[in-house]
């Protein structure tokens, strides 16, 4: 038993695992962009590489997701 699982050791994490990759992802995103814009950085290519992060980052995490997904159903 953890606190993340409760009573139920069955039942693990979120039950959006997808949603939620994005929103985290999506919030170092644009955490990327405010700090470029506070240090005087480039705002165009802070956005540009703050979204290939995001797309980078996501896509990775949804295939080991849909892997890991796979390897349970066996």
């Amino acid at each position: 038993m953890t606190a993340t699982n409760g009573r139920d050791p069955a039942r693990s994490g979120s039950k959006r695992p997808y949603r939620d990759t994005a929103l985290i992802y999506g919030a170092f995103a644009v955490m990327v962009v405010v700090v470029a814009v506070a240090t005087g950085g480039r705002l165009l290519w802070a956005v540009v590489w703050a979204a290939g992060a995001f797309l980078f980052a996501t896509l990775w995490t949804w295939r080991s997701l849909r892997a890991r997904e796979g390897r349970r159903r066996r």
